[in-house]
């Protein structure tokens, strides 16, 4: 019997029998009502954390304005009432969409998620991207080679990529390929001429390589590529080292199946076992994790963003934290844990399609 017709059978997993549409509806409805918790948790931490520094008024503008005009400011906020007063009518904007409006200047922060939103969404996407090219194919090389020396010096590789400050990864990236060699932009989303371009009305996306191709420009599109290699380059090794490991672990425990036993004395390649039939199962896992590497990416973003002046969210929560824009800093990181815990929620859901086991 071919390996291909066994590969299947061992691929698709057969440990426990299927309870149905029934198990995978009744998970869904469980991971949903768990996030409700789990963002409660999130919210009631950020606020009261927040409030360690005092009222937000007199962190952002104490000594800038006379005591009379900030005692005003402070009571017209209503923050010289109860924390708890301000933390339930915080609890019931929020659950109306009102995640408060800044106090340097003024704007809603809904407003700016959305409005910066889509570049720190298209800087993870690029990263992400990164992330898989590096990692699968060293991720097989590494299971291919195990315990020789190409091996542990890519597991050496995985556990610095992941360990080395992001900041430090992505000011040596710039001193190298922006200052000493001159390849590559030093910061920015883009030339001044695209930045031009993409402030027009016929860019509702903001996410700028899809608002280049939809407007048929493509000097615009090299522009915006050629600007965000270097940061993803810079975001993706952070998250390149744990899928590295992820696919060299599972694709070795994989080589230990039956079915590729059986190949393997039929005289199938080490290389075809492995490229071929290891391969998708260890697609699994990374699926399941890739839920709390968004958590990383958003986190890793602030810094990558503030490295590489890509004004996105992680760039405007440095900034409202440098103006001590707590009301800012608040909503915007209470929106990320609400977005984090939305993506778990859909990563988790698409494991359970794709791996019933994940059900019980």
């Amino acid at each position: 019997m071919a390996v291909e017709a066994l590969a299947p059978d061992v691929a698709t997993p057969a440990v426990r029998p299927a309870r149905g549409g029934g198990g995978l509806w009744r998970y869904i409805l469980i991971r949903l009502v768990l996030i409700i918790p789990t963002v409660l948790i999130l919210v009631t931490l950020v606020f009261f954390l927040m409030r360690l520094t005092g009222d937000p008024i007199t962190a952002a503008l104490g000594g800038r304005l006379p005591a009379e005009q900030l005692a005003q400011r402070i009571h017209d906020a209503g923050y010289d009432r109860p924390v708890l007063v301000q933390y339930f009518e915080y609890l019931g904007a929020i659950l109306v969409g009102d995640f408060g409006t800044t106090l340097t200047d003024h704007r809603p922060v809904v407003g700016i998620l959305l409005q910066y939103g889509s570049a720190t969404l298209e800087l993870a996407i690029y990263a992400l991207i990164v992330a898989f090219i590096i990692s699968i194919p060293l991720g097989l090389l590494a299971a291919y080679r195990r315990d020789k020396w190409q091996d542990a010096s890519l597991r050496i590789m995985a556990i610095l990529g992941y360990a080395t400050p992001i900041f430090f990864v992505g000011l040596l990236l710039k001193l190298v390929f922006s200052v000493w060699l001159g390849w590559l932009p030093v910061s920015g989303r883009g030339s001044t001429r695209t930045e031009l371009l993409m402030s027009g009305v016929n860019t509702p996306s903001g996410i700028y390589l899809l608002d280049a191709i939809r407007l048929g420009n493509g000097d615009a599109v090299l522009d915006v590529l050629w600007h965000a290699i270097l940061p993803a380059v810079a975001l993706g090794i952070l998250t390149a080292g744990v899928f590295l490991r992820l696919v060299r672990t599972n694709v070795i425990g994989t080589l230990g199946q039956q079915y590729v036993t059986s190949g393997r004395s039929r005289g199938v390649s080490e290389y075809r076992l492995v490229t071929k039939h290891a391969f998708r199962p260890a697609l699994i896992p990374i699926i399941t994790v890739m839920g709390l590497q968004v958590a990383l990416l958003l986190a890793g973003a602030v810094l990558t963003e503030t490295t590489f002046e890509w004004k996105g969210i992680g760039f405007m929560l440095a900034e409202y934290l440098k103006a001590r824009d707590f009301v800012a800093v608040q909503g915007i990181v209470v929106m990320i844990a609400v977005i984090v815990a939305v993506t778990n929620f859909l990563v988790d859901v698409v494991a359970a399609m794709i791996d019933p086991r994940v059900r019980y």
